[in-house]
This record gives structure tokens, C-alpha cells and sequence, in this order.
């Protein structure tokens, strides 16, 4: 069963609804799709809806954006209980923590000479319950003429170590993992090849993780190389890890494309899952 275990729509910082993200994995071959938006599971229900009706299998996903200090660590969580306490504090923490992330990236940007209201920001969302993603700051401000494009504001102002980077309200990588277990979720640590730590880092890291519940790891991943797979598989082998894989895809355009690298999922993680 080939699947795409790690996408993204409107409903954070992608530019895609979930129609087209279930049109697209019938178009390229793709029979296991998740919707992992950041930090919220607000277009789950439609992209359930889209699926149903093209015959592709789903479950509910999100990536949650966690931080230790400046480094970003990135979890994924699957076929979770949205409806339990334990999300629902969550997803209450999650959106406070990003309204202050903002005002604190509102302060940072006036001090060093560019103008961005809440109000700019908040017009890049698609929909307004969903947390404020850093990238709806980075497109206002492309917007407003300071950047030839989101990224490339991003990279220039909002990235870690930049001036007016933020890491206010973020949840810890500790967090993400009890959050995912409480409510009866699988949980992967995404893209571990983009994680900014050495390689000893990265195995700590993982050590670190996997004894508070890490359940699996994405060896199988859009920006990683071939080497970098295989060695992340092996990660997971002697971490006693499942193997996850997905796409990170966002746009219509660009360099990535739902499916690919194609990776299939093993029975011991469609079991997790529970996809039958």
C-alpha cells in the first residue's frame, strides 16, 4: 500500500485544500494519505470527506511544532483522539502560545524597521481557528513589499538565530509526545535529517524521545538523501522504532510532490494505525 504519511493544506502553511491533496494521491498512485498540518487538525474532517469519496485511505494527523531552545523538532502524530482532554488542552495551548509568538515577532520586526499588525498577519490564514503559523508572517510582509517572497523573508528575519525569531508558547518535545500518547495516538519524529544537531545529537535526541514513548522515526522523507534513509532505518531498527515516510508536501508547485520518495508502510505500522 503505498502511502504519504506527511502533508500539508491551507489549513496551516500550505497553499493546498484537501481536495486537491485527495485528487492528487488518485493521480499519482498514492492509496495511504495523512493530513499533518501544523499544530492543528482543523481540515481533517474535509480531507476524510475527500478521501471517502476517491477511495483513498486516512487517518487523522498533525505535526506538532516543538522547539528545544532554537532547535526545532518537529513530531508527528497519528490516528488520534481529537475529542479527549487531553487534545483539546492542547490545541487551547497551542493557539494561546501562537498569538503570543506573533506579538513577540510583531515587536522584534518594528524594533528593526518593518511594520506588520496582527490583523496583516492573521489575513494569511485560511482559516481562523488554526494556530498562527510563522510563514503567515513571512507572506504578509512579502505582501507589504519587504521580500520578493515568504521564504525568502522567512530565511532573512524569522528563522532561528535571526532577529525577530521567536520560540514563545512552543511546546517541548516532551509535550508533543505526551499529548500524542494521551490521546491514544502513534507519534514520529519528522524529518530527522533536517533537525539542527549532529549526529550524536540526533541519537540522543532519539534515546532522549524514545524514553518518554517515541513510537517511530521518518527515515523515508522528501529531503533526505538515499544514505541518510537507510541510516535513519537503521536508527529505527535498533531503537526498536517504526519506520514512517511521507512527502512534506505544501504547494502545487516546488520541488516535492505527494507520493514521493514512495515509501510503503510495514503491516506493524498500518496495525498502529489501525488501516485495514
Amino acid at each position: 500500500m503505498r502511502a504519504d504519511l506527511h502533508i500539508h493544506s491551507y489549513y496551516s502553511d500550505g497553499k493546498i485544500s484537501p481536495a486537491y491533496i485527495a485528487e492528487t494521491c488518485v493521480k499519482n498512485g498514492v492509496e495511504l494519505a495523512v493530513l499533518t498540518d501544523h499544530d492543528n487538525v482543523n481540515g481533517c474532517g474535509e480531507f476524510a470527506e475527500e478521501c471517502k469519496k476517491r477511495g483513498v485511505k486516512f487517518t487523522v494527523g498533525l505535526e506538532i511544532s516543538a522547539y528545544d531552545g532554537d532547535v526545532k523538532i518537529h513530531t508527528l502524530g497519528y490516528n488520534m483522539d481529537i475529542g479527549c482532554d487531553a487534545y483539546k488542552k492542547f490545541e487551547k495551548f497551542v493557539y494561546d502560545g501562537s498569538v503570543e509568538r506573533m506579538e513577540e515577532v510583531i515587536y522584534k520586526l518594528k524594533k528593526i524597521g518593518y511594520s506588520l499588525t496582527l490583523q496583516e498577519i492573521s489575513a494569511e490564514r485560511y482559516c481562523e481557528k488554526s494556530p498562527f503559523h510563522i510563514m503567515y508572517a513571512a507572506f504578509a510582509a512579502a505582501k507589504k513589499g519587504y521580500a520578493a517572497s515568504g521564504p525568502e523573508f522567512y530565511a532573512d528575519y524569522l528563522a532561528p538565530g535571526k532577529a525577530a525569531f521567536s520560540s514563545a508558547g512552543r511546546p517541548t518535545p516532551e509535550y508533543a509526545l505526551e499529548v500524542i500518547q494521551k490521546s491514544g495516538g502513534v507519534s514520529s519524529l519528522a524529518h530527522p535529517g533536517r533537525i539542527t544537531l549532529s549526529k550524536d545529537g540526533v541519537i540522543k535526541l532519539v534515546e532522549r524521545m524514545t524514553s518518554c514513548g517515541l513510537n517511530g522515526i521518518e527515515a523515508v522523507y522528501s529531503g533526505h538523501t538515499i544514505g541518510e534513509t537507510a541510516y535513519y532505518k537503521e536508527i529505527a531498527a535498533k531503537y526498536s522504532l517504526l519506520v514512517t515516510g511521507g512527502s512534506d508536501t505544501h504547494y502545487s508547485f516546488g520541488g516535492r510532490s505527494i507520493g514521493e520518495p514512495e515509501f510503503y508502510p510495514s503491516q506493524e505500522l498500518l496495525s498502529a494505525l489501525k488501516i485495514v
